[in-house]
């Protein structure tokens, strides 16, 4: 017997997040999580890989429903259905980018939120087959890596990095998430002591990888430096457009030397 469909749901309204929860429990579907951040969305879709996202779009905080989904279908190929009290050309044409496979406007019925997430899960099914693999790798094999992983937007953000960041930076996930990368670590030039030229704009402009494997050392807030190598590139959708940065640091050596701390 199969398993039932898993559901994440992303919804800052208590209320609604209960009805639907309840609708969807009625009809046999699990309820895998829910949020009303769209950055914790994010992080929470790699951990529990549901069978679909529904993604409430006017969500209050650092990150919107659309730039929420979009990660999470660019980064883990997870199917999203949105949810909306507006349908306006540009917030549609904003959606598309996420390529959701269903868009509910509320107030909605039993019948519209059942039929959308049945159809959706379905239609997805059928095109994952043409999918490639995922931009950064699978969740569970970046979970479970003892590397330090990062997504990062346009400006440089931390919107998803995997368990072994916190220990490698010695911080909270809240220390982390959804902060600039360069107020979380530093990395500088080994043999000339000089800071690395931030990547994220080059990346931005060119669409090339940048390394740097020889030389590179990580700093940490509390003055910890780890030898590193370090990759930056970008994620592209299957446009081949620019979604946002992907940054891999591995720790070449245990070794690590006090320094003084960064001033935050």
């Amino acid at each position: 017997m199969a398993a039932s469909p898993r559901i994440m749901i992303v919804e800052d309204d208590e209320i609604i997040c209960n009805l639907i929860t309840t609708l969807l429990e009625r009809k046999g579907y699990v309820i895998a999580g829910q949020t009303g951040s769209g950055e914790e969305a994010i992080m929470m879709a790699a951990d529990l890989e549901p069978d679909l996202v529904l993604m409430d779009i006017g969500l209050y905080g650092k990150m919107d429903g659309v730039a929420s989904a979009r990660f999470i279908f660019q980064l883990f190929h997870i199917p999203i259905v949105f949810l909306t009290a507006h349908c306006d050309d540009s917030l549609i044409e904003r959606a598309k980018t996420a390529q959701p496979l269903g868009y509910i406007l509320k107030p909605f019925t039993d019948k519209d939120l059942t039929s959308n997430v049945e159809l959706a899960i379905y239609n997805h099914g059928v095109r994952k087959k043409f999918l490639d693999i995922c931009p950064i790798g699978e969740p569970k094999k970046i979970l479970a890596l003892r590397d330090l992983v990062m997504a990062l937007d346009f400006d440089g953000n931390i919107v998803f990095f995997n368990p072994y960041a916190t220990k490698m930076l010695e911080l909270t996930e809240d220390e982390i998430l959804m902060h600039p990368w360069h107020d979380v670590m530093k990395l500088i030039n080994t043999q000339t002591k000089r800071e690395i030229p931030d990547p994220v704009p080059e990346i931005i402009r060119d669409k090339l990888v940048i390394k740097h494997e020889f030389n590179t050392s990580l700093i940490t807030t509390s003055g910890e430096i780890k030898s590193v190598s370090v990759a930056v590139r970008p994620i592209k959708d299957d446009k081949l457009e620019l979604v946002g940065v992907f940054m891999f640091i591995h720790e070449n050596a245990p070794g690590q030397i006090k320094i003084t701390p960064l001033k935050k």
